[in-house]
């Protein structure tokens, strides 16, 4: 058998030494470039420079050193192929039997703090090690490919189990090894696409959508049981909820995925907006807040914000803006949720908390204010892109439009009432009030079709709570009924965008019926 012959070239390192060690001690050529040669010359393996093999230098500090048919034509060579088998040994080549390789840290370049500069980044685009690991993955049936420390070990394995040649790796090893690699390929091209994207054309959304992501978490089901669903956090450094530690209880559903994901938006909308607060409490069900409060004691915000819809929240998801105490762990006692995230825990929290079956607490540490970002989503024969974040509110041009004025803690309330309100399904209407330390929802009604129906329900729910609560809008009044119904159930004040033809209507109601009302200029539809 003819000695098999192994390319490695790599960034990260981890476990090169371990797998070139056994490949050679299997009886393998070990063709090298680089620092990765000299890092395994400096462990005693044996090793030939790419350079010695091409018969042509590396060139342009080591831009140039792989792209060579006696790298390329080593991998492509069909070895069923008995014309691509001469022309090879014409051409004085040997075939290469496995490539490993794994590419330049663009994504980590990217990400650096202060940023990288243009130069610095492009200098970080990999040409040589994407151009040879796509070679070895379409040549796969000749060709093992790894592209990931992860992937050594098993091969090491069978290679070892079976005398070190390369048929050892079956075709569905080698497949699944293919697919990898240009999955890593695909991945690489569109971090260098966004960031270049970013850098290049600053739009605010982009010319064309690329998007990759680490590898699949399956989950039990989808929104019901008859539907397959999984969960694929993003490509890079794991954010976000891809980040967040869970401690015990069964794995995250789909739903509970959405909701949490409801909940992280809010609450971090709560901490972009209403700073003055040092506790934030969030209780979310199917994506729609039921209640929220900010106050001085973590635990009232919990009771507030329970106390909006306490029906509605059995079986909710819970966010907190700061680490969970003792105090509050208490105040919630047996009630029913399905998930909790929040900064951290209390150990003696968490240990309540977990003292009940079925619940998921979640940690993420770097819980901060909410920042704009593009939002994609997919319709039928497309996607939507969009910018998104916390209620991009004017507030220093938000107009009182009534005889009767506001004041600052009107301005307070209203703030924190649209923090909530943008993560309300529209139609959309909130009830919101002073509490005796805090701000907190008293009504939410969420997802109509009608905006008096919304008025309805908000205020269904709220009950005599209503009286002397301000309703906040995520449009304007097409007609004065809405302002007119505020009246019927106690609303002192309204919030809304303005911008109908009819506002001066609007206007005459809230005046009629002593009513103060604030026009901000900005829509909030959630969709």
């Amino acid at each position: 058998m003819e000695q098999p012959r192994a390319l490695i070239s790599v960034w990260h390192k981890e476990g090169v030494e371990e797998l070139s060690s056994a490949l050679s001690s299997m009886g393998w050529q070990i063709l090298s470039t680089g620092g990765t040669a000299r890092k395994l010359r400096s462990a005693g393996i044996p090793v030939i420079d790419v350079s010695e093999a091409t018969g042509h230098p590396e060139v342009f500090d080591g831009r140039v050193k792989t792209l060579h048919p006696a790298v390329h034509g080593g991998i492509l060579a069909r070895r069923d192929r008995l014309d691509d088998m001469k022309t090879l040994d014409e051409l004085g080549y040997g075939p290469i039997d496995l490539v490993c390789v794994n590419l330049y840290p663009f994504v980590e370049t990217a990400a650096r703090d202060p940023p990288a500069t243009n130069a610095e980044l492009i200098e970080m685009i990999d040409i040589g090690g994407p151009t040879m690991v796509r070679s070895a993955a379409k040549n796969h049936k000749d060709v093992i490919v790894l592209t990931s420390p992860s992937q050594y070990e098993e091969v090491v394995i069978k290679l070892s189990e079976a005398g070190g040649g390369p048929a050892a790796i079956g075709m569905e090893e080698r497949a699944k090894l293919a697919l990898e690699a240009f999955q890593s390929t695909a991945a690489y091209d569109t971090a260098v696409s966004n960031e270049l994207e970013s850098r290049f054309r600053g739009a605010k959304t982009p010319s064309m959508i690329n998007i990759a992501t680490g590898g699949e978490n399956p989950l039990r089901y989808g929104e019901n049981p008859h539907q397959p669903a999984s969960f694929y956090p993003e490509a890079g450094e794991p954010t976000g909820l891809a980040s967040a530690v869970q401690h015990g209880g069964k794995p995250l559903s789909y739903n509970n995925y959405l909701d949490l994901d409801g909940a992280l938006r809010l609450a971090r909308n709560i901490i972009h907006s209403c700073s003055d607060h040092q506790h934030g409490c969030v209780v979310i069900k199917h994506t729609n807040p039921c209640g929220a409060a900010v106050d001085l004691t973590q635990s009232e915000a919990w009771k507030n914000a329970l106390a909006s819809d306490p029906e509605s929240a059995f079986g909710c998801v819970i966010a907190f803006t700061k680490e969970v105490e003792p105090s509050t762990a208490d105040a919630i006692g047996d009630h029913f949720f399905e998930c909790m995230i929040a900064p951290g825990y209390h150990p003696e929290a968490l240990a309540a908390l977990s003292s009940k079956k079925n619940r998921r607490m979640l940690t993420l540490q770097h819980m901060g204010p909410r920042q704009t970002a593009l939002s994609l989503r997919q319709v039928s024969g497309g996607w939507l892109a969009q910018a998104q974040g916390p209620p991009a509110v004017d507030w220093d041009n938000a107009k009182c439009v009534t005889e009767r004025q506001m004041d600052e803690k009107d301005f307070s309330l209203a703030r924190f009432g649209c923090a909530v309100l943008s993560e309300v399904k529209s139609n959309a209407i909130i009830l919101v009030s002073e509490t005796p330390t805090g701000l907190a929802t008293v009504g939410v009604g969420p997802g109509q079709t009608s905006r008096v129906e919304a008025v309805r329900i908000a205020s269904r729910r709220a009950g005599v709570r209503a009286r002397g609560s301000m309703m906040v809008s995520d449009a304007f009044f097409p007609f004065r009924d809405g302002i007119d119904s505020a009246n019927d159930i106690g609303v002192s004040s309204v919030v809304q965008p303005g911008g109908s033809v009819r506002d001066q209507d609007s206007i005459d109601a809230a005046n009629e019926h002593g009513i103060s009302m604030l026009f901000t200029g900005t829509r909030l539809f959630l969709h």
